[in-house]
């Protein structure tokens, strides 16, 4: 294969005052540097989701749902995914759930890492989204970019950026060079 992966950096929260654009964004301008793999932001903002309710599994039949089927065929499209999550009372936002909840075979066999924010970084949201996509059998990787509460008061009271963090920066290396190399190497793997 001499196409470059596809890796979706997912921003994982819909509510209209969100930070999840910003750092969505961040990591972003930094991975379309490279040359290695596609890029692209996926915003779940883009896809009115229904409240997972089907009659069955999608692990056993796909959904019925347009809008469903629409975000179905977006991440069957991508190789490896960057999840860019807040952290909701230790876990994840509940549209990023119900977005998991609502597909199944199309995120397996795929390597994941994540962005996240919050008072202790995102990490207690990382670490159930990580529990989550196990069930999914996406492979996460351990790199990881984490926003903590000195940066989340800088930017949301001070009018701090990025370029105000640039250690932040040196955060984004390794987990692009881990999705890059897992997302060639399992896509390898699943068209063998």
């Amino acid at each position: 294969m001499t196409d470059k992966p596809r890796i979706g950096i997912i921003i994982g929260t819909t509510r209209p005052a969100r930070f999840g654009h910003k750092p969505a964004q961040w990591f972003y301008d930094i991975a379309r540097q490279r040359d290695d793999a596609d890029f692209e932001i996926v915003d779940l903002r883009d896809y009115d989701l229904p409240l997972f309710a089907e009659d069955r599994s999608p692990i056993f039949a796909p959904s019925e749902n347009p809008e469903v089927r629409r975000w179905s065929d977006k991440i069957a499209s991508l190789d490896g995914y960057i999840f860019v999550t807040a952290e909701y009372n230790h876990s994840i936002s509940a549209a990023l759930k119900n977005a998991l909840d609502s597909i199944y075979p199309e995120f397996g066999r795929k390597p994941a890492s994540f962005v996240g924010y919050g008072a202790t970084g995102g990490s207690r949201a990382v670490e159930h989204l990580r529990g989550i996509l196990a069930e999914l059998h996406v492979a996460t990787l351990k790199q990881a970019v984490h926003i903590g509460m000195t940066e989340m008061m800088g930017f949301l009271m001070h009018g701090k950026t990025f370029a105000d963090f640039p250690y932040l920066d040196q955060t984004a290396g390794p987990v692009l060079d881990d999705i890059v190399w897992w997302s060639r190497a399992l896509r390898t793997a699943r068209a063998a």
